[in-house]
């Protein structure tokens, strides 16, 4: 076998700093024997030209240490030994068996027996692995659902060695966490902490099984809070870290420095690769608490309901609706019997504040609702046609999903006389078919037939198939009463429209230089 040597810059740069000392050494034993004949002043010279630069100015003295100002957080001098110590035992590997199905090679693997039927399908056992953290001595863990989604058999394997099987209390898809219960007592747990009082910046320590190497430990900050709209899940109020977490972190611990589980690693945007690239996901543990609890305790989770749909505000929906500051989200669509309905919100509500609370964005407001208990009463601060309101509402509980309504499709192009244009430049818009709003039970619109690139109409979002309910808060159940609606707008154009089973406002410039 032959072996190579590389060297690289650094160590090429150290081979040739060694040469040059050789050097100096050779250079300083001749001028300090060339000094000792000539003493006195060539001594003094050579001795200054020995000298290294950096004697000639010290440093400064470091600042004691109460005169700076004290930090929240201080990393101890030996390391993270002792917190490691106290939460690595309460972090387990989970491995699930899931029934798959399969499908037997053509004939059976006999050469007698041919592939009349084609491949026939046969069970398979799948295993997948991931993190768990123990969070009661009697045996509670948690995790995340799609560690465990699916699984007929779910083993726990602790830091000590043993292994035991763990049961399915129960899990909540919408924010990817799963309860487990192992029967076993005096268990090592982690203490929960408060995921609110985080800070960016704060030091943390993911602990999982990532690639099943086993129990492994990364450190890191928090780079972000309240990181949402990622696609992940339902609900999402993630917590960022730098701390590595790779492929069977999930379910796994994000804990600070006193100990605290304050995460359950979830997620990591990779960008094509196999592993962390610096930025990783927490469901923060104050949510998952409040899941946990109520998986324990009802098998399921409730959550509170208001019965509207929002859109976050910009810049142009914030002008038309007379909103000033960085607040607030805008009601879409109501639903039929539902709080929203019965508290008398409306379309085009803006909703300022929830029980007191500054409204920062859709999905705050969600997460808020979903966290409050049905059958709660709150209040409501808006604004309707840019005049302040507060409104009292009964929250219900949230129902299972309904399947959004479909628009319709290309089938509509058929239809004759289709107007060549309309009063919205770049848009061409039909009537909406008796049939087509019977489907899908609006009482008004007109249908998007085409949007020209390049229009305002497109720049502002407004595509083929949408149905425009609303001109400038107004119904629209025709092409003529929506060119005369559209005629009457100074400027923009405020428009509500469906699409995809759920309705938005769009603000289009009608005069664009």
């Amino acid at each position: 076998m032959t072996h190579y040597q590389t060297i690289v810059p650094s160590q090429l740069a150290r081979t040739l700093t060694t040469h040059t000392l050789h050097l100096k050494t050779w250079l300083a034993v001749s001028l300090l024997t060339l000094t000792a004949l000539l003493g006195g002043i060539g001594g003094t010279v050579a001795a200054r030209w020995l000298t290294p630069a950096t004697t000639a100015s010290a440093p400064p003295p470091p600042t004691p240490a109460a005169d700076r100002p004290a930090a929240t957080e201080t990393l101890p001098v030996t390391g993270l030994s002792s917190v490691v110590k106290a939460t690595l035992p309460a972090v387990v590997n989970i491995s699930t068996t899931k029934a798959t199905r399969g499908q037997l090679d053509p004939g059976l693997g006999l050469p007698f027996f041919p592939d009349i039927f084609g491949p026939l399908p046969q069970p398979r056992q799948a295993n997948s692995l991931g993190s768990g953290v123990v969070v009661s001595p009697d045996g509670y863990l948690l995790t995340n659902h799609h560690v465990v989604d699916g699984a007929s058999d779910i083993k726990v394997t602790f830091a000590d060695g043993r292994s035991l099987k763990a049961k399915l209390v129960g899990t909540d898809p919408k924010t990817d966490i799963a309860v487990l219960k192992v029967d076993e007592k005096n268990l090592p747990a982690i203490p929960l902490g408060d995921s609110n009082q985080l800070e960016v910046g704060d030091f943390v320590l993911a602990i999982g099984n990532p690639f099943d190497l086993g129990q492994t430990v990364t450190f890191g900050i928090v780079s972000a809070l309240g990181r949402g709209n990622l696609g992940i899940e339902t609900y999402e109020d993630f917590i960022q870290t730098d701390a590595a977490i790779n492929p069977g972190n999930s379910g796994g611990a994000l804990v600070n420095l006193q100990g605290k589980l304050i995460g359950i690693n979830t997620a990591i945007i990779a960008r094509g690769a196999q592993g962390n690239q610096g930025i990783g996901f927490a469901v923060p543990i104050n949510m998952a608490r409040l899941v946990m609890e109520q998986l324990i305790s009802k098998g399921r989770v409730v959550r509170g309901y208001l019965g509207v749909t929002l859109q976050d505000l910009n810049e142009a929906l914030a002008k038309q609706f007379g909103v000033t500051g960085n607040r607030g989200v805008v009601i879409t669509d109501v639903a039929a019997d539902s709080p929203a309905s019965r508290a008398g919100l409306q379309p085009g509500d803006v909703i300022l504040e929830f029980n007191g609370q500054p409204v920062r964005d859709l999905r705050t407001l969600r997460l808020t609702v979903a966290q409050t208990p049905p059958g709660t009463t709150v209040q409501l601060r808006i604004l309707r046609n840019k005049t302040p309101r507060d409104i009292t509402a009964k929250l219900d509980e949230l129902p299972e999903d309904q399947p959004l309504g479909a628009l319709p499709g290309g089938g509509e192009d058929d239809r004759p006389n289709a107007p060549a244009g309309s009063a919205l430049p770049g848009v061409t818009v039909g009537e909406l078919s008796p049939a087509v709003r019977s489907r899908l039970n609006l009482k008004s619109g007109v249908l998007v037939r085409a949007v020209q690139p390049g229009s305002a109409a497109a720049e502002a979002g407004l595509q083929r198939d949408d149905i425009i309910l609303q001109v400038n808060q107004q119904p629209v159940s025709s092409v003529a009463a929506f060119d005369a609606a559209v005629r009457q707008s100074q400027g923009e154009v405020l428009l509500r429209i469906f699409r995809g089973g759920t309705n938005l406002f769009l603000v289009v410039p009608r005069d664009r230089n």
